[in-house]
């Protein structure tokens, strides 16, 4: 778990404009589950070369918010895990850049999420999820809601299409799926041809090979996480977010390094940020 002489780290984004709580207590129970050092990480814009008087105490003001943010989420993760390598750090630079930018040698990023509509998404100045998702080298956890597991044992999803991304998402969520203790279920999602000329059960069966090759060996490397195979039949996005109903989280891989505009993450990515509830954990592509 090293990178040359540094440890890796799970890095976490507070953001003082709202609580981010749930985000925090995640990427510090995650760290904890690791036997990582958990980064709290607050990023600041640099003040403009010419400003006003009433611009320079807003800056101030700003970066006094984010420290506090910093100190309180500090003493919250040191009280949720007392023996947890903490530190903070409040960065000069625009957050989705600082953030992409850590997000390169973090074992893995964790953010929060106020589940914007997609054109808020991309009016907003502070939106983080989808440039640090698209450009991060890592995984990126994106929490939104609390987990939230009813099952009486509670299970990850993993998403599976038969790409590399996908294999990364796997070896991942087997990883996760064993620190936790608890199922994980590899799900494959054909959309029906327009014009079915045969049952649903036979052109499923192609998913359920995927699903049985993907996942071939890793019972062996993981004998102690139990895997299901499920092969469903509709909209990706709309499929997982349901298998992940009551799910810890769903990991799913995204393909390619964002795009020349740094704001690609694929349709099923996107689309799952919106709509699902639990932690969505995306998987870039090696």
């Amino acid at each position: 778990m090293t990178t040359g002489t540094r440890p890796r780290t799970v890095v976490v984004g507070v953001d003082p404009a709202r609580t981010g709580r749930l985000a925090t207590a995640w990427a510090a129970d995650e760290a904890d589950l690791r036997g990582l050092p958990l980064r709290l990480v607050a990023a600041l814009e640099p003040a403009p070369d010419t400003w006003h008087a009433t611009d320079a105490a807003r800056h101030r003001a700003r970066a006094e918010a984010r420290a506090e943010a910093l100190r309180r989420a500090a003493d919250a993760v040191r009280a949720r895990h007392p023996g947890l390598s903490v530190s903070s750090a409040l960065l000069r630079g625009a957050p989705a850049v600082v953030l992409a930018g850590l997000a390169q040698e973090a074992a893995l990023m964790v953010l929060g999420s106020r589940h914007l509509s997609r054109t808020e998404e991309f009016l907003s100045a502070g939106s983080l999820v989808v440039p640090v998702t698209a450009q991060a080298r890592c995984p990126v956890a994106v929490v939104g809601d609390a987990e939230h597991s009813t099952q009486e044992r509670p299970y990850l999803v993993v998403g599976i299409d038969g790409s590399p991304a996908a294999q990364g998402a796997l070896a991942l969520a087997c990883e996760e799926a064993d620190l936790r203790g608890c199922l994980l279920r590899a799900v494959a999602v054909r959309q029906p041809p327009l014009f079915p000329t045969r049952p649903e059960g036979a052109w499923l069966d192609g998913e359920r090979r995927l699903l049985a090759e993907a996942t071939a060996g890793w019972a062996e490397k993981y004998p102690d996480v139990t895997i299901t195979h499920e092969g469903l039949a509709g909209s990706p996005v709309e499929r997982l977010a349901e298998a992940a109903g009551h799910a810890l989280a769903v990991v799913v891989g995204r393909r390619g390094r964002g795009g020349y505009t740094g704001m690609r993450v694929g349709s099923v990515v996107h689309g799952l940020l919106h709509r699902a509830h639990c932690p969505v954990i995306t998987v870039p592509a090696e």
